[in-house]
């Protein structure tokens, strides 16, 4: 099973020490994981990871102090995170037991929980590892005596919350929910749905749970062709703007101002994160015009 993840084309393998390993296997599957990334990494997987057990589980610091014994590890993703000391912890054992020499570990925090909620700001702003949240869905409902439904709807005010914290605190991973079904055309429609949704949340990402839906997440959290060729040509007519000084203009019969600049050249970078041809799409429009 390990083997066959370096086969993927992903942003993130995320191994996990939790909830997937019972109790009597726990430092196997630490031994297993140390071992296997010492590996030279795969060619495109961008970020290796390994969830841990949560802080007050007791076994948290025996996971970390196996995995960050590999070379190749580049996150921490930290469970049941309900506070900042939870993460305060982690960051300070992380720092101490790398080699000096060693690349700093990353750290994603798993919100799970109301309380954890209510202290979203001072979460985000723990420990300048921290590169992202992610929001657990399933954990949360159980906390709060709650059932998932289709809509999501019972979720939105927590993951509102989430969208909105990162990006307050520049925060650059925003991931959603899992969606449990993946099988059959009705799960393939149902995780093109939920990612749609997130995404206009402003998630900018979304956890999977099996090899099918990572195309499906892909597509659906990168721009479109449509997206991208108008926020080029906004980017290329705001050059020529600039430099003649004018600070708002139109595009298409639309207002073009600072704020719609702003999100035409997050869209811009998001497109090159995604390998998308955005230089041949610049050449196509290199002559547009601020009207």
């Amino acid at each position: 099973m390990l083997d066959k993840s370096r086969s993927l084309t992903v942003d993130c393998v995320a191994y996990d020490l939790e909830d997937s390993v019972i109790m009597n296997k726990k430092a196997e599957a630490r031994h297993n994981l140390q071992h296997f990334l010492g590996q030279p990494k795969a060619p495109n997987i961008k970020e290796r990871a390994v969830r841990i057990n949560a802080v007050g589980s007791g076994m948290g610091e025996d996971d970390l102090a196996e995995v960050c014994k590999a070379p190749h590890l580049d996150t921490i993703v930290v469970p049941k995170v309900n506070t900042a000391s939870d993460l305060h912890w982690v960051a300070d054992f992380t720092k101490h037991s790398r080699n000096a020499a060693s690349h700093s570990l990353k750290i994603l925090a798993l919100i799970e929980s109301a309380k954890a909620i209510s202290n979203l700001n001072s979460i985000c702003q723990a420990t300048p590892l921290l590169s992202g949240l992610i929001f657990a869905a399933e954990d949360f409902a159980l906390d709060l005596s709650i059932n998932r439904t289709p809509s999501l709807t019972e979720f939105l005010y927590a993951r509102s919350a989430i969208a909105t914290a990162a990006r307050a605190h520049d925060l650059p991973s925003t991931i959603d929910l899992v969606c449990t079904s993946f099988k059959g055309s009705e799960g393939r429609q149902t995780m093109e749905e939920e990612c749609l949704g997130g995404k206009g949340l402003g998630f900018n990402g979304k956890q999977c749970i099996h090899p099918d839906q990572v195309a499906i997440a892909q597509k659906a959290f990168a721009p479109g062709q449509e997206e991208v060729e108008w926020a080029v040509r906004i980017a290329v007519a705001n050059a020529k703007a600039e430099q003649r000084g004018r600070g708002a203009w139109t595009l298409d019969g639309k207002m073009i101002d600072a704020p719609v600049v702003g999100k035409a050249k997050r869209t811009v970078a998001r497109a090159e994160a995604c390998g998308i041809d955005v230089g041949g799409v610049r050449d196509r429009w290199m002559d547009q015009e601020p009207e």
